[in-house]
């Protein structure tokens, strides 16, 4: 290391143990004056300087007081318009759109609830950098808040909490029970959701057969379905039952990519509302690095899913559709319509929720209509989120017997699912007889159309080839023989599945 790089360390901490601040730091842009201005950062926090900020030096350092982190909480998007944006690793506490009072209080209500613990484990058990918590923890320390318990490795130490800080932890429990991630500022989330929305998603021809390739769809329909997913605004999905409307709509999703982020957690003026659902979303790491350092820092308060498909059926309640109180003190769980956001919501069975077709449609008017929607919150607090998901109304019955003109002008576009045609109902079976294990035969088959579909006028169904050969499949291992297709086994199947219909 260059002598004048010293010889300026050594002024520095000089100066600011005699003035109590930092002023300036010596223009460099080397790796080692990075690391030299993270050494100077903690040695001024240990001896009681809170007014030094780190960060990447620079020729003239001003002190500005830390700015509030609803408004300067804002995630990087410096990628190309082809690459997909990802939630950049936070350089600093003001970045990363927190405090240096609400990482004290995550970890000491940490540590109270899982016992000791390293200065690594709090720093992952939050999802923040450790050199951003470290600090953190050396304040407490120095505070008597917790005390070494023994080192860990990598220079740190185990820590675990004093009589003080335990009876600070029970009280900051009270106010809010909360220590899983640090949250991400409500700014931060509603940029996420502009950067990542479905209206810069434009799903082509090549696009919705990648998505349909397991089922059998024909042609005419993703000509009717390709605008309406162009559209991400939503649609109809009407038909008769079991021809597969609910499995079209699932797949709609996968049109548009296969990948977003999303946060843990969204924190509102002191309230915390889990966004990321495990039941709900599923989880898509990013492939490791093969060299030693990742090629791209992610903060980690930010989870990558699949773009999300919730379905809810007739169990949808309006409660749903609202912030809902956790069982903890200020936490609360996002609704349904928030963590589907660039992705799609399908509401199948629509018509036979407990609730009525218009409280629902009422509920849903105004957000339809301007992309964003109010919330109330629990303690009282209304705020203004994204509403930015393809909602999909699935129903048996015909859409104009459900809802008035003026909500079904907010839908655009009105899909009927129509039966198979006979020549689309052979290849169901001809696709699914291998899928349940039985060998295809073409002569079965004419046999079941001929005696039980056209005597009697029997509409086709998409589930019924499915369905029956399940019924043959269960019948043929009870009498413990080999599974197929012939006249007595479908007979047999018949009788059974539509004994009521």
């Amino acid at each position: 290391m260059p002598s004048e790089n010293l010889d300026s360390l050594s002024g520095l901490h000089s100066d600011s143990l005699a003035q109590g601040a930092i002023t300036a730091v010596p223009e460099s842009s080397t790796d080692t004056d990075n690391d030299l201005n993270s050494l100077l950062n903690r040695i001024n926090r240990m001896t009681g300087n809170d007014n030094y900020t780190s960060g990447p030096p620079t020729a003239t350092s001003v002190h500005t007081p830390l700015p509030t982190p609803a408004t300067n909480s804002k995630p990087e998007h410096t990628a190309s318009e082809n690459v997909p944006w990802q939630p950049e690793e936070p350089r600093s506490l003001t970045e990363a759109g927190i405090s240096e009072g609400q990482l004290e209080h995550l970890a000491l209500k940490c540590l109270a609830s899982l016992g000791d613990l390293s200065g690594r484990q709090i720093s992952e058990h939050h999802s923040v950098p450790f050199r951003l918590i470290e600090p953190i923890l050396a304040d407490l320390k120095q505070t008597q808040m917790v005390a070494y318990r023994g080192s860990a490795p990598m220079n740190d130490y185990i820590y675990q909490l004093t009589d003080m800080g335990r009876e600070t932890a029970k009280k900051l429990s009270k106010l809010c029970s909360y220590f899983g991630s640090a949250p991400v500022p409500l700014e931060a989330y509603v940029q996420s959701v502009t950067a990542q929305t479905l209206s810069n998603q434009h799903p082509t021809v090549t696009d919705l057969q990648g998505a349909f390739s397991d089922l059998l769809v024909n042609q005419h329909m993703l000509r009717r379905l390709g605008p309406a997913v162009n559209s991400g605004r939503g649609l109809f999905l009407f038909g008769a039952p079991g021809n597969g409307k609910t499995s079209i709509a699932e797949r709609i999703t996968k049109a548009f990519g296969d990948a977003i982020w999303i946060p843990k957690a969204i924190g509102i003026d002191g309230e915390i509302m889990r966004v990321y659902d495990p039941g709900l979303h599923e989880e898509v790491p990013l492939e490791e690095s093969e060299g030693p350092i990742l090629a791209h820092a992610i903060d980690n308060r930010w989870v990558r899913i699949r773009r999300p498909t919730i379905v809810v059926g007739g169990e949808l309640t309006m409660d749903a559709l609202e912030v809902l109180p956790s069982s903890g003190k200020n936490v609360s769980e996002a609704p349904l319509q928030l963590k589907s956001n660039c992705g799609t919501l399908v509401i199948d069975d629509f018509g036979r929720q407990r609730m009525t077709t218009d409280e629902l449609l009422n509920r849903w008017i105004v957000p339809l209509e301007k992309r964003y929607d109010f919330l109330r919150l629990v303690n009282g607090k209304k705020i203004q989120v994204p509403f930015d998901q393809l909602i999909i109304f699935s129903t048996n019955l015909e859409p104009k017997d459900l809802v008035d003109d003026a909500f079904l002008r907010r839908i655009p576009y009105k899909i009927e699912v129509p039966d198979p045609s006979e020549e689309e109902f052979r290849k169901l079976f001809e696709i699914m007889a291998p899928i349940v294990g039985i060998d295809f035969e073409q002569d079965a088959l004419d046999y079941l159309i001929d005696k039980h579909y056209k005597p009697i006028h029997r509409p086709y169904r998409c589930c019924q080839p499915r369905d029956l050969l399940l019924q043959i499949r269960n019948y043929c291992h009870y009498l413990d023989v080999p599974p197929k297709m012939c006249t007595e086994y479908f007979d047999y199947a018949v009788e059974n599945y539509f004994a009521i219909m």
